[in-house]
């Protein structure tokens, strides 16, 4: 006879988008049982909310003790299990530790793995704290690594890592294309090759190793904040030097010994090149040698447990899919976060991208739809929906990104405003018929509340012209 544990909600997953609907559901049905089941120890807590617009708030990624989510929201349980199978007829949760959760809502938020561009004991990726600091551990006796990746992990890597040569190879014409286009990229350029002098500033998150479960197998913990870099000295043992190959992908890893046996032309960085523990192919058939790989190409939905015998879809990108109310094909089993995939109308000015941000927003409006749900209430969509919003820094310059804001979905069919001062900022925006669709902003221009505004409201801008971006012309005036 099984031992069931009883629960109106049940939450799967510790990270952005379970702890913020877990604390959400707290507020909306503080008399009602919560079970927040995660793999690590540590939970993720979003602090320091600094509201930028409507859609929009800037905040920081801190783990904390379960605890402290149990002390805040007295009636949310959190159990250190793993969830090895859905029944979701029964509307139970099996863990594997033998425990079973039986649930009135369920919410699938367990995240997504990073993509490794091979298994190989020399690469690395980065994507939880333990992950995080075994690259850290490995770094400080490099002399060269090389990353493959073109999002925002690899971009802040290339930018914080010193001491080291860096071989940056992209799939893109330009850096960071997935955030940026090539006049951004252009425009931070420069920070790349300098050599980081600011101290290193002492660690908030504390270091934690993730329990081996059954089969010998670990469990990756919660996707890293924003700040996935404070507290780690990402110090190598030579000097800093960036070097980018574009349009470029992985094609081999080769040991020492197949570089001298198919006879390989090593690239030469340095007028006297050493041995090295790894050489990497890449589809131009350049060689390099280095100590590591970096694998930084994307994540895959967490969904293989809970797919055998339940209803559940997933997208082209692997995510559960979603109605626009967070729910599966499956009686009351919602999904919030990386590991969903919107099967919804979507707005004009918003898309999925699997960022923090979005983890939060998912993780917040999913709890009023299982409460509602629940208690039988109208909910709607939240206004965040509406507007595609990021806050972020690269290369240690803030970076908001609005709307459509490099042209997606547009078919190329648009129009570029640009102001552009070199070291101080980069204002683009994206305009459709003299509407603004999208905006890229680089640098403090406190701009982004007045972009907001004129992508929600589609104003008719024709009349502007090209003044629009004149620094000359105070536009907020206009349009706040």
């Amino acid at each position: 006879m099984e031992d069931i544990e009883n629960y109106t909600y049940v939450i799967v997953g510790g990270g952005i988008a379970g702890v913020t609907c877990a604390e959400h559901l707290y507020i909306l049905h503080p008399e009602a049982k919560t079970v927040v089941i995660t793999a690590t120890s540590l939970i993720k807590a979003v602090t320091n909310v600094l509201p930028l617009t409507k859609t929009l708030d800037a905040f920081d990624v801190e783990e904390r003790p379960a605890e402290e989510l149990e002390n805040n929201c007295p009636n949310v349980t959190v159990v250190r299990d793993t969830v090895v199978r859905l029944h979701a007829e029964k509307q139970h949760v099996y863990t594997s530790a033998g425990r079973v959760f039986s649930y009135e809502k369920l919410c699938i938020c367990s995240g997504a793995s990073p993509k490794l561009v091979e298994n190989s004991p020399h690469v690395v990726c980065i994507r939880d704290t333990e992950s995080a600091q075994q690259f850290q551990s490995r770094i400080k006796d490099a002399k060269r690594i090389l990353i493959v990746g073109n999002g925002g992990i690899a971009t802040e890597m290339v930018y914080e890592v010193t001491g080291i040569q860096i071989i940056w190879a992209i799939k893109d014409k330009y850096t960071t294309a997935n955030f940026v286009d090539a006049g951004a990229a252009e425009f931070l350029r420069p920070e790349l090759d300098k050599e980081k002098t600011e101290s290193i500033t002492p660690v908030k998150r504390r270091k934690y190793i993730v329990d081996k479960i059954e089969g010998g197998r670990t469990v990756p913990g919660g996707a890293l904040g924003p700040d996935w870099h404070t507290g780690l000295e990402l110090k190598g043992c030579h000097q800093r030097k960036v070097f980018i190959e574009t349009e470029v992908e992985l094609k081999t890893i080769l040991e020492p010994a197949a570089v001298k046996q198919y006879g390989k032309t090593v690239t030469k960085l340095n007028s006297e090149e050493e041995d090295w523990p790894v050489y990497v192919e890449l589809t131009n058939g350049t060689v390099y040698g280095c100590d590591f790989i970096v694998s930084a190409i994307g994540v895959t939905p967490n969904v293989s447990v809970f797919l055998p015998g339940n209803k559940l879809t997933v997208g082209d990108d692997g995510g559960l899919l979603v109605d626009d109310k967070m729910r599966t094909l499956e009686k009351d089993v919602f999904a919030a976060g990386d590991v969903c995939t919107p099967n919804w109308q979507l707005a004009p000015h918003w898309f999925q991208m699997r960022l923090w941000t979005q983890a939060r927003q998912m993780g917040s409006y999913a709890a009023k739809c299982m409460w509602s749900s629940l208690a039988q209430e109208e909910v709607y969509m939240d206004f965040c929906f509406e507007l595609f919003s990021h806050a972020t820094k690269f290369f240690g310059n803030k970076v908001i990104l609005l709307g459509l804001f490099n042209g997606q979905g547009l078919d190329r069919k648009y129009e570029v405003l640009l102001r552009y001062t070199k070291g101080l900022e980069y204002i683009k925006c994206v305009m459709v018929d003299g509407r603004m669709q999208g905006a890229v902003l680089i640098g403090e221009t406190d701009m982004e509340e007045t972009f907001e505004n004129l992508i929600l409201n589609q104003m008719d801008l024709s009349e502007y012209g090209e003044d629009l971006l004149n620094p000359d012309v105070d536009i907020e005036d206009y349009f706040d």
